[in-house]
């Protein structure tokens, strides 16, 4: 519920202020895409994240959509194999997406020795280690945890940046597998 509250403030204040759209001069200083693919990319996760909302099928606590030179991502747990076609049409269908990849596993109710606590414990580690490795750009490196699995994503600067991403990630205590999706420019 946290989270569709969070949602719901956010859609308000990009509605009344369109500059907030994500933007900030930071995240377009460092992102390896140009600003007006940052903004589309942008644009498009959010139509997707809009539409898994609306729909009745898709619970949109379950699904994530990231969105990268107009390849979308979606990630997250699933109850059914009609939510995922439900949810991989509903990314299909918005305008301008070139190509739908998931990571998405059928959800565990009970899952010993990863829940939430240590899926935030995960988290946590993987992005001090990323902050801390000062040849990492970790602001354009999104992170997924889906049943104690480290998903990676975004656009890196090198194959030697993306190395080292996966690295820390599979050295973080917990984690049972890393799916990298990281693109390297």
């Amino acid at each position: 519920m946290h989270r569709i509250a969070i949602f719901c403030i956010a859609l308000v204040l990009l509605a009344a202020f369109p500059i907030l759209n994500g933007c900030t001069v930071y995240d377009v200083a460092v992102e390896e895409r140009t600003t007006g693919e940052w903004a589309d990319d942008g644009k498009i996760a959010l139509l997707i994240e809009k539409d898994f909302l609306a729909d009745d099928l898709v619970k949109y606590m379950d699904f994530d959509a990231y969105c990268y030179r107009r390849h979308v991502y979606v990630v997250g747990e699933y109850e059914s194999r009609d939510q995922v076609a439900r949810a991989v049409r509903i990314a299909k269908s918005v305008k301008g997406v070139r190509e739908v990849t998931t990571y998405l596993l059928p959800k565990r109710e009970d899952d010993p020795g990863c829940g939430t606590v240590e899926s935030v414990e995960i988290y946590r580690k993987l992005k001090q280690a990323l902050v801390g490795d000062k040849e990492i750009w970790s602001t354009n490196i999104e992170i997924e945890i889906v049943q104690c699995n480290v998903v990676l994503l975004g656009i890196v600067g090198s194959a030697k940046e993306k190395a080292a991403t996966e690295a820390h990630a599979k050295a973080v205590p917990g984690v049972r597998r890393v799916k990298s999706f990281l693109i390297v420019d």
